[in-house]
């Protein structure tokens, strides 16, 4: 700590960490024992927690992250999509195809940003927004292969005719970034995907992961 930060600010910050790495919730003996403090400090961290909706306790008295989280989550989306454009822009130019980042929400693969190319006569119509099982589509494969730790051989998921008749994909998951599970990718209008298109993706998809960082 600093003089320029606050014990308690940052105290309240751990405590929703903490909660976050956790499936079944913490009790207030197990998150004074993690941040070394008195269970007098974690009840009056937890109650102005809850008082913001960002930590609910059930009846057994385990604390759990709050649906306050969420609405501050919703905002993330446009800071993340601003920061990826730039990256999606060239490939979107260098491939010739739509290009897409593709975000974990849920059990499904949500695209949040997409970019069309200027220069082609036609283009698969692929829209922020659309979502689909993380089991089809290049999008959704590459986070499960990320998450599963199989990204290195090839290190990108090609499909074909999986989210629509005709249409192949190629995309490659966002490494390194921490809290974002989420994959770079383009889609096509075509029977197989150039060979120098799987590379391409995986060079964009690190480009995104490098302004989020």
């Amino acid at each position: 700590m600093t003089a320029e930060t606050s014990q308690t600010l940052d105290r309240g910050l751990r405590v929703l960490k903490l909660l976050a790495d956790t499936d079944h919730g913490l009790t207030v003996t197990e998150l004074s024992t993690k941040l070394g403090v008195n269970r007098t400090v974690v009840y009056r961290l937890l109650a102005t927690l809850e008082q913001h909706a960002f930590v609910r306790r059930d009846i057994g008295g385990r604390a759990r992250v709050g649906l306050g989280v969420l609405r501050l989550g919703r905002q993330v989306h446009p800071l993340v999509r601003e920061a990826a454009l730039p990256a999606l822009r060239s490939l979107a130019e260098d491939i010739g195809a739509t290009a897409h980042l593709t975000l974990v929400d849920g059990a499904e693969a949500l695209a949040v940003a997409v970019v069309e190319p200027t220069w082609t006569d036609y283009h698969v119509a692929y829209r922020a927004g659309f979502r689909h099982p993380l089991d089809r589509g290049a999008a959704g494969r590459a986070i499960l292969a990320a998450r599963r730790g199989e990204v290195d051989d090839p290190g990108y998921a090609l499909t074909h005719g999986e989210l629509e008749a005709g249409a192949s994909g190629a995309a490659a998951p966002l490494l390194g970034v921490s809290g974002i599970e989420g994959s770079v990718g383009v889609v096509m209008l075509a029977d197989t995907i150039p060979q120098r298109v799987g590379p391409r993706v995986m060079e964009a998809a690190k480009e995104v992961a490098d302004a989020l960082r």
